[in-house]
This record gives C-alpha cells, sequence and structure tokens, in this order.
C-alpha cells in the first residue's frame, strides 16, 4: 500500500495539527487519518481543521478505502482502525472498549495501522496530557515503520511527547512547524514496502480486544494477573509483559498506561471521600433534627446523646473535607 500517516493528539491538538495541514499541498500522495481526544461530545472539529487545509477534511465513514490526499478524522466515540477487506486497507469503526480511558483513543489506531501496513506508517505523536499514543508508537516502529514527534518543549500539553520519546525510538522530534514539510519529504516518491517485520503476538491480540474480540485465554499470552482492579468495569486488571510504560488490560478491552491508571484511581478516591462527606452531612442533619424532636418531647437525656452524634458526624465531615482542600492546594 501507499504511505499512510496516523496522527494522535489530545490538548493544544487543534493548534498543532491546523499548522501541520496548513503545509500539506492539494496532491499530498498519502492519507491521513487523525485521533484526537473528543469523547463522545459532538465536534465541529473536521470543520476547524479544513479552514487551514487544502485536503479534503471530514469524520471517517466505517469500510471506506484509504486514499491518498485526503485527511480523515476519528468520529465522537469511535475507535478508528484499520483493517483489510479483499486486500485493500479500510476504515473500520467501532465501539470498542475504551483504551485510556476515551473512546476515540490513539493506541488503537496506531496499533491496527502498524499490522495492517508495517513500514508504510508514519505515526505523528502531537501535544496532549498523559501517555496515550506511546505503545500505539512502539507498536509502529516494532512494524518497520516512523515514529514522529513533536518537540515538548513547544507543546500546549508536554506529556504525550514527553511519554514517547521516552518509551519509543523516535525518528524525528521537531517543532510543530516542521513536521509537515517533513511528512512531505518522507512519503514523495517514497515505494511501497513489503511488510517484512513480524507483527508482535501483544499487538496481535491487543488488535482483538480493540474490534470487540479476545479473551481471557489470550491475554494469558500477552499479561500475568495483577492485584489492581479495572476502573471500568472492575474486573481484574493483568499486567502487559516488557512494556515500557507499565500498561493493564482487563479481559474484557479496557487498557490504561500506570499513569493514566493511577489518575484515575486518584478520580474515584476522590469520588469516595465526597460521598462520605455528604453521607456524614446528611447524618448530621438527621440526628439534629432527631435533637431537636427530642428537646420538644423534654427526653433530654436522648437529645444530648442524639447532639453528640450529630457533632461527632460534622467533626468527621470537616476533617474529610480538610484532607481533599489540602489534597487539592
Amino acid at each position: 500500500m501507499k504511505p499512510l500517516i496516523v496522527i494522535g493528539a489530545s490538548a493544544g491538538g487543534v493548534e498543532a495539527l491546523s499548522v501541520i495541514f496548513s503545509s500539506l499541498p492539494p496532491d499530498f500522495p498519502a492519507a491521513v487519518l487523525v485521533v484526537t481526544h473528543i469523547g463522545a461530545r459532538d465536534s465541529v472539529l473536521p470543520e476547524l481543521l479544513a479552514k487551514t487545509s487544502a485536503l479534503p477534511v471530514r469524520y471517517a465513514r466505517d469500510g471506506e478505502p484509504l486514499l491518498a490526499g485526503r485527511i480523515l478524522i476519528a468520529p465522537p466515540d469511535q475507535h478508528m482502525l484499520v483493517t483489510s477487506l479483499d486486500g485493500q486497507s479500510v476504515i473500520e469503526l467501532t465501539r470498542g472498549p475504551k483504551e485510556n480511558h476515551t473512546r476515540p483513543a490513539i493506541d488503537p489506531l496506531f496499533r491496527t495501522a502498524a499490522a495492517a501496513a508495517g513500514a508504510n506508517v508514519i505515526g505523528v505523536v502531537l501535544t496532549g496530557f498523559l501517555d496515550d499514543g506511546t505503545a500505539g508508537l512502539a507498536a509502529i516502529k516494532a512494524c518497520g515503520g516512523t515514529a514522529i514527534v513533536q518537540q515538548p518543549s513547544e507543546a500546549v500539553a508536554p506529556s504525550m511527547p514527553q511519554s514517547a520519546l521516552l518509551n519509543v525510538q523516535v525518528d524525528q522530534c521537531l517543532p510543530v512547524a516542521q513536521i509537515g514539510p517533513a511528512l512531505l519529504a518522507l512519503v514523495i516518491g517514497r515505494q511501497s514496502a513489503a511488510i517484512t517485520s513480524a507483527i508482535p503476538e501483544v499487538t496481535v491480540v491487543e488488535n482483538r480486544f480493540a474490534r470487540g474480540g479476545g479473551d481471557m485465554e489470550e491475554l494469558q499470552k500477552i499479561a500475568t494477573p495483577s492485584t489492581f482492579t479495572c476502573p471500568e468495569c472492575h474486573g481484574a486488571l493483568w499486567e502487559l509483559h516488557a512494556q515500557q510504560p507499565r500498561r493493564f488490560r482487563c479481559h474484557t478491552g479496557h487498557s490504561f498506561t500506570s499513569t493514566i491508571l493511577a489518575e484515575l484511581q486518584h478520580e474515584k478516591a476522590e469520588d469516595a471521600i465526597w460521598a462520605a462527606v455528604r453521607a456524614l452531612q446528611e447524618k448530621q442533619r438527621l440526628y439534629e433534627s432527631l435533637a431537636a424532636k427530642a428537646t420538644t418531647w423534654r427526653h433530654a437525656g436522648t437529645a444530648i446523646d442524639y447532639a453528640a452524634k450529630a457533632a461527632q458526624a460534622h467533626e468527621q465531615a470537616e476533617l474529610l473535607r480538610s484532607v481533599l482542600l489540602k489534597a487539592a492546594a
């Protein structure tokens, strides 16, 4: 197949993508596939990016072929994958399990593109928080493809490109203004390459999970049970073998880097503490009303007991609240 460009971006991605697309000519000889973390909400992202692009920009459609000179964006709440149909590479859209707590996610696109196109793939990781895209970029490199990363020092959110640089043997680290010209130089006159690198087993298995398949037996081939639970479905998480950064996956298909797992566990712990604060405040109000009722009925001892319990609930709620506020400071 012809060269294929796959790009992942998150926070600050609209600006970075606009700069790149503005430098691509209308006869750009490669297909460009883009995932940004738009989640499930409606978005005018294609319209925004089309304003700076000489190439047509729109959401991808399930089953459409990959054609040069076209920019396709992953639609809201759908992973965009690359698959083969009758010997031709086409788009596959799926509502498979979230990866790194997002759908669409970058890693599924990068992994399936690597498996489908091998050395013909050029992967680009742009600005964004945390580390989605790193594992997918590693899969591209493992299958013979090329890896480009935005220079973290100029990224709105440097975490994603920093993670890629720390964990993947990147071919080029460039300011965003130089990425478009670099892509053009890489694809002009480039001949289609045969897929000579063996697809790693972990990539094969993870791609099945991204498509809604996979099972416990397959997970056992690439991972070892951990002591952690999945923040999405609360099943057991398995740690994937020899992955940098460390990654976890449950048998239903949810996947997380260790960094994103820690962030989600922090959020769930905070939610639980706020829920405890709410319950204690309700307990305080209930005992205060019981104390008032007991006073009206001249049950002095009972009123004192209820008032003490209300005061204890108030003290406990304030203690938990202070913990939360200190953590946020």
